[in-house]
């Protein structure tokens, strides 16, 4: 049980991405009034669509067995099996693909900026390669706001980016990609796991008023899942009598708490003109149920001592893919997406987000 529940707990930043370009997607598609016009999304793994294929990495899903759902079974740079849930891909676009000569207009109905690796600390990842921190993918949507001002004049787009709902999931590499990793990483040797969750939240908070600045007004900020029950990091420090790696879930709460205490005092300032909304992803795994997924403390993938905690190029995948949960040794299968989307979406408890959830950002 303790595996499950922290798997929902990751699983949501990545289902909430996907349901919410979803949402999107099925107006565009069938023609129907937008409740919101595009979808900015910025983050690591679990949201990056493409825009770590060309770096040198080894954050990289670019490969088989990635992909094996989507379309013509091929692999686009997500770091799981599913398909986009029916909808065109790249209807929002890795921002490696726009850059700055791609065609504007396919940027005004969103882009995706997340990277494998990437944390909210420049730093955080380096491990892994090349990555695409999250001060840098700021840099990046600095640049598609200019060019959106260019097409659209200053007035009109202005008022199209208020409109936009920005998705920020991130701080996973901070803990078990820097915090974690103490051969590596100085950092928990400095400071001590409340110091440390205080130094991400302010340098967040810096990183969400630049956000503010270059025209966001309605920003969905993700909590961490428990990263200490993810099967690479219970392979790594061994699990305690929960199944876990007490430590690492009690550091990631520290975090929890003071993200939804900096989501209120944004929310509280009178010089910001914006809404900032705290997804409660501990808390909806905590009481949420697994449904037909009974595999929950394994890799559907083959993974080896070598690729982990990414499955190896070409290896063998398991053939019940509906009922595993972890998709390789760290991030989420389809069924898993599927299994918490539409509650995360619409909150079933007043305790899954604060102050209220996606559906109603969507309609300010």
């Amino acid at each position: 049980m303790a595996y499950w529940l922290v798997i929902l707990g990751k699983l949501q930043l990545a289902a909430l991405i996907l349901l919410v370009s979803s949402f999107l997607q099925q107006h565009f598609a069938n023609g129907q009034p937008l409740q919101v016009p595009c979808f900015f999304i910025f983050g690591d793994s679990l949201s990056d669509n493409g825009n770590n294929n060309n770096l040198k990495t080894t954050a990289n899903s670019n490969y088989q067995p990635y992909g094996i759902d989507f379309p013509k079974g091929r692999p686009t740079g997500r770091f799981t099996n599913a398909e986009e849930l029916g909808f065109p891909e790249d209807s929002i676009p890795p921002y490696a693909k726009l850059a700055t000569v791609g065609p504007v207009e396919k940027a005004l109905k969103g882009v995706n900026y997340a990277s494998g690796a990437a944390g909210i600390l420049n730093e955080s990842g380096r491990t892994r390669g090349d990555r695409i921190p999250m001060n840098e993918q700021l840099t990046n949507h600095q640049k598609t706001v200019s060019r959106i001002i260019n097409k659209l004049g200053k007035k009109n787009a202005t008022q199209l980016l208020n409109k936009c709902i920005y998705s920020v999931a991130i701080g996973t590499n901070d803990y078990i990609n820097n915090y974690f990793l103490p051969q590596f990483y100085p950092a928990s040797r400095i400071y001590t796991p409340s110091q440390y969750a205080e130094i991400l939240l302010r340098k967040l908070s810096q990183q969400l008023r630049t956000l503010h600045r270059r025209k966001a007004r309605k920003v969905v900020v993700y909590g961490l899942g428990l990263l200490g029950c993810i099967p690479y990091e219970v392979k790594m420090y061994g699990a305690n009598i929960s199944g876990c790696v007490d430590k690492i879930n009690e550091a990631v709460m520290l975090f929890n708490n003071g993200l939804k205490s900096l989501v209120s005092d944004l929310n509280n300032n009178h010089t910001i003109n914006a809404t900032f909304i705290f997804i409660n992803s501990t808390g909806i795994s905590l009481t949420s149920s697994p449904g037909s997924i009974t595999v929950s403390n394994a890799a559907c993938c083959q993974v080896s001592e070598a690729s982990a905690p990414q499955c190896i190029r070409s290896g063998k995948t398991c053939s019940n893919r509906t009922q595993y949960a972890f998709w390789d040794e760290a991030h989420p299968t389809e069924a898993a997406y599927s299994a918490t989307a539409a509650r995360a979406y619409r909150a079933l408890l007043p305790t899954d987000s604060y102050p209220f959830d996606i559906q109603r950002l969507a309609q300010l």
